[in-house]
């Protein structure tokens, strides 16, 4: 019998997203096929420390969204990567903790999105699921992100960007003036809805102004959409498919945190949304297009406005989407025939067959008998 593959999923992390990604590791955890994968569970605390949990306690108040938190008795590790396995290492006695096969990162936000992690798991040699570095950085910030669809000529809300030295040069008139009211003021880098307001006059903008600046150091103001809030789901590296879409229906004033994480009743999802096909083709088609636009592999959700029942407009991407139990993401490959435990396994194989290709690419180069293509790209002046 060939050996179980083993599977570090890496959650927590310091992120204002933290109890977010807790509640998407217990639900990713709960799916894994555990008669294939051998599952390892680190989660990473606010301070940043990796600590070793065991799968019976690693949460603790695990059933309320507002005091789940990670269990702080657990080992602290690192990960040490070696001539032919990455290991984890107890920091405590130096102990092996044993290999590590892939990683399946399940964190939200700043340093676990953003391409942070991504990058030390590519230099740690270790497969890992979902964006490589590129595309989880883009896909984390908004500013760029946008710039991108536009460039790809991908519909997307009008914004303004400003930072924390400029963000005054950003008046609410101009905001008005150019993008109309109401406007959204948001962390440009940050997800779920944190640190979001929904701004319809001068005193709304400037303390929406102050609120962001305390997530993040870059701002986006944009265009508000009236219209219906569309999800869908995309899955794949080289060739992306799209689920169905879904839609959200906020019961509060916009899909905020609390609808998202705390108030089960805080939005209605519809799943499949109601849509005319050929509306439903364009979401599926403008979703593999901005997935491919970004520089995406593995997996995805992208999110949008509808308007006027027929306008398509990508609002974001989100490169590690919520596996939470209210959570879109799974929600719509199950509703277009892959249930949550085939989805888990599918996302691991396709960071499996990532690393492969890219392990055989050539790494260094033989002057001595180099192929004619190589020889000639070395022979060009920079």
């Amino acid at each position: 019998m060939s050996r179980k593959i083993r599977v570090a999923v890496l959650f927590g992390g310091r992120s204002a997203e933290h109890e977010v990604s807790l509640q998407s590791a217990r639900n990713v955890v709960g799916a894994i096929d555990t008669d294939k994968y051998d599952v390892v569970l680190v989660g990473i605390d606010k301070r940043g420390q990796w600590r070793l949990h065991e799968a019976a306690r690693f949460l603790l108040e695990a059933d309320d969204p507002k005091r789940i938190h990670l269990h702080e008795a657990a080992d602290p590790v690192a990960l040490v990567p070696g001539a032919e396995r990455q290991e984890l290492v107890r920091l405590s006695d130096r102990a092996s903790a044993g290999p590590v096969d892939v990683v399946f990162p399940v964190l939200h936000g700043p340093f676990g999105e953003d391409g942070t992690v991504q990058g030390l798991l590519k230099l740690a040699d270790l497969p890992f699921v979902g964006a490589g570095v590129l595309g989880s950085a883009v896909g984390m910030d908004k500013d760029v992100m946008k710039r991108l669809l536009r460039d790809a000529g991908i519909p997307s809300p009008r914004f303004l960007v400003a930072g924390r030295r400029a963000s005054r040069r950003v008046g609410f008139e101009q905001a008005a003036r150019e993008l109309g009211l109401p406007v959204f003021v948001k962390p440009a880098n940050l997800g779920s809805s944190v640190g979001v307001h929904k701004v319809r006059n001068a005193a709304q903008f400037d303390a929406a102004l102050d609120d962001a600046l305390t997530y993040d150091t870059k701002l986006l103001i944009e265009e508000c959409i009236e219209g219906r809030e569309i999800e869908c789901s995309v899955l794949g590296n080289d060739e992306p498919v799209a689920s169905l879409p879904g839609e959200v229906v906020p019961q509060h004033e916009f899909y905020s945190y609390a609808a998202k994480y705390i108030d089960e009743n805080g939005a209605l999802l519809k799943i499949p949304a109601e849509l005319p096909g050929d509306v439903t083709r364009t979401v599926q088609e403008l979703a593999v297009k901005a997935f491919k636009a970004l520089c995406c592999e593995g997996m995805a959700r992208v999110d949008f406005f509808l308007r006027n029942g027929r306008d398509v407009f990508v609002n974001e991407i989100n490169t590690i989407p919520g596996f939470t139990r209210i959570s879109m993401y799974p929600k719509l490959w199950e509703a277009s025939g892959v249930p949550c435990g085939e989805l888990i396994d599918r996302l691991i194989q396709l960071a499996l067959e990532r690393f492969g290709t890219e392990k055989r690419l050539r790494t260094s180069f033989d002057f001595e008998g180099g192929d004619g293509h190589g020889q000639g790209g070395a022979g060009k002046e920079n």
